[in-house]
């Protein structure tokens, strides 16, 4: 995904699937296992996610929810599930993750390419009624600190009352010494992670390239301006702050193991 500047960009769901279902089951399922060595107790976090979901759209009919900066659909194809009568819309800038997703997940989830945080971006995704939820996973510090304010404003503008966003990130303690002990937590959880095995983000996507029938996604990947990590120098207090001052009325944490946490923010 990413926060970069300008007009908005978006593309909308194709109907023609470029790679085949076995294909885009084999290397989002590789995707899975090489995010359980970064995203600390990443399946936890995942389930966290969906229950808040589910408790603040229930008694609703067909809710509403994107999913922001969505890869390959982990988060949405749970969301779906969980939530059969919803409409789930998944979105990212990585036209590869996008093409794995739609292949294997298929119509559960509706994904649109976009480039989150631009002016205009939100508007681009056609919604035709206000959300009820909107959530994230490790992609909302891509963003840096005014596209981050730009982004929240939109999604508290687009939110009915009461609903909620929810966000599942590595998100810096305000004390130094804490923010030291937070990541030795997680950086020895994720060195037990690599004794089980599990293939790591430069691999993958070495592997990947190797793969003919990735080619063209990958071709159009590299004609896309996909972003650098932009606001990873942002605390979990300035998160809070920038919710409260988007408009939303209570904005915390529900979640935690180190440095990874679930931000709820209630519109």
């Amino acid at each position: 995904m990413s926060g970069s500047s300008g007009t908005a960009e978006v593309r909308s769901d194709r109907s023609d699937r470029s790679v085949s279902v076995t294909t885009a089951a084999r290397w989002v399922r590789r995707w899975e296992d090489q995010q359980q060595r970064y995203a600390v107790d990443r399946e936890e976090r995942l389930t966290v996610i969906t229950d808040v979901v589910e408790d603040a759209t229930a008694g609703r009919a067909g809710p509403l929810v994107v999913d922001l900066g969505c890869g390959p659909g982990a988060l949405a194809a749970r969301l779906a599930a969980r939530l059969p009568h919803g409409e789930i819309v998944a979105v990212d800038a990585d036209p590869l993750l996008l093409g794995l997703g739609r292949s294997y997940y298929g119509p559960a989830v509706r994904f649109v390419e976009a480039l989150i945080g631009r002016p205009g971006w939100l508007g681009a995704l056609a919604l035709d009624r206000p959300l009820d939820a909107a959530v994230s996973t490790t992609a909302l510090h891509y963003l840096g600190e005014a596209a981050l304010r730009r982004v929240y404003r939109d999604l508290a503008d687009r939110l009915r009352p009461g609903g909620v966003l929810v966000n599942g990130d590595h998100l810096r303690q305000d004390a130094g010494r804490l923010c030291e002990i937070a990541r030795a937590v997680g950086r020895r959880r994720a060195e037990r992670q690599r004794a089980c095995g599990h293939e790591d983000w430069d691999s993958w996507w070495a592997a990947a390239h190797t793969d003919p029938e990735l080619a063209a996604l990958l071709a159009e990947r590299r004609s896309r301006p996909l972003p650098a990590s932009e606001g990873e120098h942002l605390t979990l207090s300035a998160h809070l702050t920038l919710l409260r001052e988007a408009g939303f009325s209570h904005a915390g944490p529900v979640w935690q193991f180190g440095n990874s946490h679930v931000v709820v923010a209630v519109r």
